[in-house]
């Protein structure tokens, strides 16, 4: 694994892992990469310092709480919270007329794109294979932007 810092079109840094440098640069051309503060895709490799190993005999740095302790538990923007705030909202509201199908997504999906069932609104659970197996069939699916649990999970 490799580690890069990261910045974003907006200035936010963060870090990300990756198998190597070439699944760095496939995941940025295929738009998979996205900044977590937010959600800017226009990412790039900001410089950073080398990785050098301390040496075996050196003093460990002592634990300092400063400024970058601090920044874990910073509230997001207002803008950023009223968005997400729609966004849960929204979805929400879509859900509250489809219908969970649990680990049978693909499946029922399958059934409506082939008009083996009636189309009504589903939501359910897809590994990522079944996801991409949907997706190049063209079968219309998206992936929900919260986690939702299944009715018989909930308290």
């Amino acid at each position: 694994m490799i580690v890069f810092d990261l910045s974003c079109a907006d200035g936010h840094r963060f870090e990300g892992w990756f198998g190597s440098s070439a699944d760095f640069e496939d995941q940025c051309a295929r738009g998979l990469l996205t900044c977590p503060a937010c959600g800017s895709a226009a990412v790039s490799k900001a410089p950073m310092a080398p990785a050098v190993p301390a040496k075996g005999n050196a003093r460990p740095a002592p634990v300092v709480d400063g400024p970058t302790q601090q920044l874990a538990n910073v509230p997001l923007p207002p803008k950023v919270q009223q968005a997400i705030a729609a966004l849960a909202k929204a979805q929400a509201e879509a859900l509250k007329n489809s219908t969970w199908v649990g680990d049978k997504f693909a499946d029922e999906t399958r059934k409506m794109h082939y008009g083996e069932r009636d189309e009504t609104p589903i939501h359910g659970q897809a590994s990522l294979a079944e996801a991409k197996a949907l997706i190049d069939e063209g079968v219309p699916v998206a992936p929900l932007p919260f986690p939702v649990a299944p009715p018989e999970k909930l308290n």
